[in-house]
């Protein structure tokens, strides 16, 4: 049986420490940028074009597969209790405050998150990173910071996107194909959503997530190991590490949202 030695376990600690340290002065240095970064404004656009263009699709279809099996299962509840005619506050509720903000930070961490990371440790692979240092060009700022940005402006448009494509899906199978009242499914959706209670609490957590999810993809990508398996390790460390913040956040903002 082989045992830990004391300075094993000091040296893994150090290294973690160490590890953490180097993250908080990365995420001070992103959030120092935020005034320049938007006085060049173009490179945070062609980073919101290309994280948006990469994501949009998967999230748009699973929002509406989302609605589906939601307006399905959701009615099907409901009418055990003679509630069938709330399926779209059921519906819109469930999305805007939970599933749209959260599903919406998984799928961008599992596609764009993902680039991200490889996309910066290829660069710190091909050395460029270490030219730009050379060059006296601060590689935070050029590189990391627009991408940063724009993944925070990104993850709330995107989480939008899902939300309205689930309620769609949800009307779709609730009113077209169930034979719910159509006038009854919005009325309650108008009368029952409070846009700042709701819809402001949904917004304010995919800006948060948009933050964690985004800073951890070019952490990892940053710290990655400049070879072919660093790079693919990290890839892989930015989908657990980002799933599992996402959703240690989602419960920690939910209570602090909605609970008296």
């Amino acid at each position: 049986m082989s045992w830990y030695k004391p300075s094993d376990v000091g040296l893994a600690t150090r290294t973690k420490l160490a590890a953490l340290g180097r993250g908080a002065r990365l995420f001070i240095r992103l959030l120092a940028t935020l005034g320049s970064s938007f006085k060049r404004f173009g490179l945070v656009r062609d980073q919101i074009h290309f994280l948006g263009n990469y994501s949009l699709a998967i999230i748009a279809i699973s929002g509406l597969f989302v609605g589906f099996v939601f307006g399905l299962q959701g009615y099907y509840t409901l009418l055990r209790y003679g509630s069938s005619s709330a399926l779209g506050l059921l519906v819109t509720l469930t999305l805007v405050r939970e599933l749209g903000p959260v599903v919406t930070a998984l799928l961008f961490a599992g596609r764009a998150g993902t680039s991200l990371t490889a996309e910066i440790g290829l660069m710190k692979a091909g050395e460029q990173i270490s030219v730009m240092e050379m060059m006296a060009v601060d590689p935070v700022q050029r590189i990391l910071a627009p991408r940063f940005w724009a993944g925070v402006i990104t993850m709330p448009l995107l989480a939008a996107v899902f939300s309205a494509m689930g309620i769609i899906g949800g009307w779709v199978v609730g009113v077209l194909m169930i034979g719910v009242d159509g006038g009854s499914f919005w009325s309650q959706i108008q009368g029952g959503v409070d846009v700042w209670q709701d819809v402001g609490n949904g917004i304010v957590k995919s800006i948060v997530f948009g933050f964690t999810v985004t800073f951890i993809a070019l952490l990892q990508g940053f710290e990655a190991q400049a070879t072919p398996e660093g790079v693919a390790s990290a890839t892989t460390r930015t989908v657990v590490v980002a799933s599992l913040a996402v959703l240690g956040l989602d419960f920690i903002l939910t209570a602090m949202m909605f609970t008296k």
